[in-house]
């Protein structure tokens, strides 16, 4: 059979049939109590099987060319689900220096009391996971683009460098979604997302998805069931119905962002603007070579004399809000949010400015949103001036 094309994806797998009513969409099924005698399965939504979670994670695993997936209440709530059920006492990890600050808050405050031993690259180049491996080593996690500086790193040369070293990789795919990257096709073993963003789009779900083969779904399952982190059905249909107009919607964020940061990097005011889709990004080849669009995500710094908070403060359409990916535009501060609980020292590391800026571009006419933007920047200069 043809293979279907990203949109029919979105719009028709993983949905469930109607076979009552024939209605045009899922319908919801709410319980949280099933039949237990003389049947197959035993349904319990801490089992991951009512049949919305179970049809939604076919429209998932499709969507990042795998075999199977899983839903759960948060990005979060998958990061640590993944590496609980992977991980020992005794295991060493090897993450990568750029990453998201929940999942860098986990690593250094959890995984010790558990035995687990972890280390950050120095930098994103497959050499730099290479040093780090040890005769322990289990797990490779990556993150590409990263948050909040955009990097990029290389998805088939760390999967060459898994395999022949006999460990396991895991990424967080959240920034690119589906849409823009499957890191499966470059031998990533499991995907990681907060659902919370691309796949919902409309800044009202928390959740988290995870897409990997038969086997490695069944060993995060076997540990999922005693963590007890599902989410409910109807944020499930919820998600589902948002995933019907993803590939449109990250599309258009897509376009919306390269015009950005195109207009930001001519704009006497802004010092820098990281973006895999410019060709002055130090990733950009690598970036056009493993991923279908450049994302929605953008990060910028203001001239030193310019007050990011009341640049933020100052513009009128784009919200400063916490979260990203929904079809506004959003900006916030990573040091007051996302990279909140990493040490200013650690994320000096990292390259995290405290002024710098994270722009969420949203699906708006990109001539409104640069005009706020010209706008805040006029109003923040006045208040320089006079300050």
């Amino acid at each position: 059979m043809k293979k279907k094309g990203i949109n029919t994806i979105c719009a028709h797998v993983g949905a469930v049939e109607d076979g009552q009513f024939k209605g045009a969409v899922s319908p919801l099924y709410m319980a949280t109590s099933y039949a237990f005698d003389d049947i197959d399965e035993k349904r319990y939504p801490r089992y991951f099987n009512t049949p919305n979670q179970q049809a939604l994670t076919k429209k998932i695993a499709a969507l990042e060319h795998t075999e199977a997936a899983m839903i759960f209440g948060s990005g979060m709530a998958a990061i640590s689900h993944c590496l609980m059920a992977f991980l020992s006492a005794g295991d060493h990890i090897v993450f990568q220096q750029t990453l998201y600050g929940g999942t860098y808050n986990f690593a250094t405050t959890q995984l010790e009391k558990y035995g687990i031993s972890y280390s950050f690259t120095q930098g994103w180049q497959v050499e730099d996971f290479e040093k780090e491996i040890k005769p322990n080593t289990k797990v490779i996690y990556i993150e590409t683009p990263s948050n909040p500086l955009l990097t990029i790193t290389d998805l088939d040369g760390i999967g060459q460098l898994a395999k022949a070293k006999g460990l396991l990789t895991m990424i967080d795919n959240t920034f690119a979604s589906p849409i823009n990257q499957n890191p499966a096709d470059f031998g990533i073993d499991i995907m990681i997302h907060s659902a919370t963003k691309y796949m919902g789009g409309h800044s009202d779900i928390c959740a988290g998805a995870v897409a990997a083969s038969n086997e490695n779904i069944e060993t995060l399952w076997q540990s999922s069931i005693c963590f007890g982190g599902s989410l409910s059905d109807i944020s499930i249909w919820l998600l589902e119905r948002s995933l019907k107009t993803m590939a449109l919607r990250v599309k258009a964020q897509n376009e919306n962002a390269l015009k950005m940061a195109e207009l930001l990097r001519s704009n006497a005011h802004v010092d820098a603007v990281y973006y895999p889709g410019l060709d002055s990004h130090p990733d950009h080849a690598l970036a056009k070579s493993q991923m279908h669009g450049f994302g929605g995500m953008l990060s910028f710094e203001l001239n030193e004399e310019l007050d990011p908070s009341l640049f933020m403060k100052s513009l009128q359409l784009i919200k400063p809000s916490m979260s990203l990916a929904g079809v506004e535009s959003t900006v916030t501060s990573p040091v007051l949010t996302s990279h909140a609980l990493m040490k200013p020292e650690d994320r000096k590391k990292q390259g995290i400015k405290d002024g710098l800026i994270r722009f969420s571009v949203g699906i708006e006419e990109i001539e409104d949103l640069y005009a706020d933007i010209e706008h805040a920047i006029e109003k923040t200069k006045s208040k320089a001036i006079f300050a």
